[in-house]
């Protein structure tokens, strides 16, 4: 008999199955379900940019979508499914009530926002955020060592409080708070009690300060003076926590049924999308991964030996989260794609084709035009979610193709920013792996961020390297490897397609990027405004320059 993993991946628009044959190590079949509420799966409030929410029946009905679909694209026998891994977007929490079912089910709640899954790009906490973040400044320094210095409005506590805040009826009657990434997996166990259910190290650790050094989640003392809701809270979560390597559950016979596969299929426990992307796309030492899609998390691994380093300014440095044996490194932009297509879409173009082919002629510096990418805040490495985008030195004969380049630009120098934080800090980059929608898709914004990083970025050759990290970890949790770096080297494959540095952009960039470096440390108030006198004077030197 054929023996295949299952791997299922939870984007911010839709949801994809992948069937991986563990014997050969190809991908037997793989299907995709859009969801359909909000914008592009999307809820939001036009008069709250920074509200961004997600229906969890989306979920469920896209994965009774692709699971029967990827089975009949395979030719599999639900017999033949030895596992089951799950990978989802993350912060996303969602409150649940007593046998964990969605609050937004309940009739009372269906209409409020606050009762769905909070997405992983809500920004409406970024008050309670701040509040947590002096408070651990204040009383606990050591929780903000793992999470870059600063806690963010993307994560679980901060969205718990602003509930708390908001609508205290929704809180009071949610008995738990469940990422989507152990929601799913319950689900699939056919687990209906929030505090058994058997949660993800790599969400808890990331989002959610929880560290195996002060006994797992936030104490009591601090979350109650933060509010008392959240230390009734913390009391009634799973103290279950796992890497995905490991067994969350069985497949239930209800949910067997909705997919057509077997119960009792091994479920291994849940974690989030790029973190098994960076798995997907053969992590190891040395390594920098960049999933790049509306946003981009950029992931990196490193020896527990020697304890947890300080790097300050990235999102997270969690043991056992990306691959189990190994610190696991999460940083990342809070807009990437989205910045993409929200240029092309105020420009006038359906789709990005054209302005790609325009933007490719052009040299870098060639427009004079210089863009900071923090149209959804600021993740990495200044941890701000008020910050805002930017466009300098325009004049009348700017052409659209210029500003989508500049667009491009801006998002390769911030990312520029974070691996040089990281190489800062003693972590080594030797190679960078893309993946992701955009690394596939876009020559261009691969070659921008070569130039600009000035070094080679290889394509990971899967294009759902999510859903084959998912499926990795499902197959070490069936027993099929003995760890994940044995999955790998059977279930991933080597990249076909490397974008090296061109020499004379890499000089050019070199100018720009200092440019950018002045314009991010002062809108970022990390250095004086003054020092921003010469820097429209210098990009019209640079366009009038003869270097090609």
């Amino acid at each position: 008999m054929t023996k295949y993993s299952l791997g299922i991946d939870f984007g911010t628009s839709s949801v994809r199955a992948l069937l991986v044959n563990l014997e050969t190590g190809d991908e037997a079949g793989h299907a995709e379900h859009a969801y359909e509420l909000g914008h592009g799966g999307v809820l939001e409030d036009p008069s709250d940019p920074n509200l961004a929410r997600q229906h969890p029946n989306e979920w469920l009905v896209g994965m009774a979508a692709v699971v029967p679909a990827v089975l009949r694209a395979s030719g599999a026998a639900p017999a033949e499914v030895v596992g089951i891994g799950v990978d989802t977007t993350g912060s996303t929490p969602l409150p649940v009530d007593r046998r964990l079912r969605p609050l937004c089910q309940d009739p009372r709640f269906a209409e409020r926002p606050e009762a769905w899954a909070w997405l992983w790009k809500d920004h409406t906490a970024h008050a309670e955020a701040k509040l947590v973040t002096e408070l651990a400044q204040a009383t606990r320094p050591h929780f903000l060592k793992r999470c870059g210095g600063i806690y963010s409005s993307e994560w679980y506590w901060a969205k718990a409080l602003r509930c708390a805040k908001v609508a205290p009826d929704v809180f009071a009657a949610a008995y738990g708070w469940v990422e989507c990434c152990d929601f799913v997996t319950a689900w699939l166990c056919g687990e209906e009690d929030p505090s058994k259910i058997r949660r993800s190290v790599c969400a808890a650790g990331h989002k959610a300060m929880s560290a195996p050094e002060w006994g797992g989640m936030p104490d009591e003392a601090f979350l109650r003076e933060l509010a008392p809701e959240l230390a009734e809270l913390r009391r009634r979560l799973s103290p279950h926590e796992a890497p995905s390597d490991q067994v969350a559950g069985r497949l239930a016979e209800a949910a067997a049924q909705q997919l057509g596969l077997q119960a009792g299929t091994k479920v291994a426990v849940g974690a989030f999308d790029a973190h098994l992307g960076a798995v997907g796309a053969g992590i190891a030492v040395g390594d920098l991964v960049k999933v790049i899609g509306t946003s981009s998390c950029d992931m990196a691994i490193g020896s527990k030996a020697g304890g947890i380093p300080d790097v300050s300014g990235i999102s997270g440095i969690v043991a056992d989260s990306i691959v189990p044996g190994y610190l696991g490194f999460e940083a990342g932009q809070s807009a990437v794609g989205d910045i993409y297509g929200w240029c092309a879409e105020q420009l006038g173009h359906n789709d990005h084709r054209t302005l790609t082919r325009e933007a490719t002629k052009l040299r870098p510096g060639a427009s004079g035009l210089l863009a900071l990418d923090w149209h959804n805040g600021n993740r990495c490495v200044l941890t701000d979610p008020e910050l805002s985008g930017a466009l300098l030195g325009l004049n009348l004969q700017t052409r659209p193709a210029e500003i989508y380049r500049a667009m491009i630009e801006a998002t390769a120098f911030g990312a520029k920013m974070i691996v040089d934080r990281l190489v800062e800090k003693g972590i080594p980059i030797r190679r960078v792996i893309a993946c992701g929608g955009i690394a596939q898709k876009s020559p261009l914004v691969m070659q921008v961020h070569a130039d600009v990083l000035g070094v080679p970025i290889a394509v990971a050759a899967s294009s759902e390297t999510c859903a084959l990290g998912a499926a990795i970890m499902a197959a070490c949790a069936a027993g099929e490897f003995a760890d994940v770096a044995t999955a790998q080297r059977a279930l991933v494959r080597p990249s076909n397609l490397v974008f090296s540095p061109d020499p004379a952009a890499v000089a050019l960039y070199v100018r720009l990027f200092a440019l950018y470096r002045l314009l991010h440390d002062a809108f970022g108030g990390v250095a004086p405004a003054s020092q921003l006198g010469g820097v429209m004077k210098e990009l019209l030197r640079l366009r009038a320059s003869r270097l090609t």
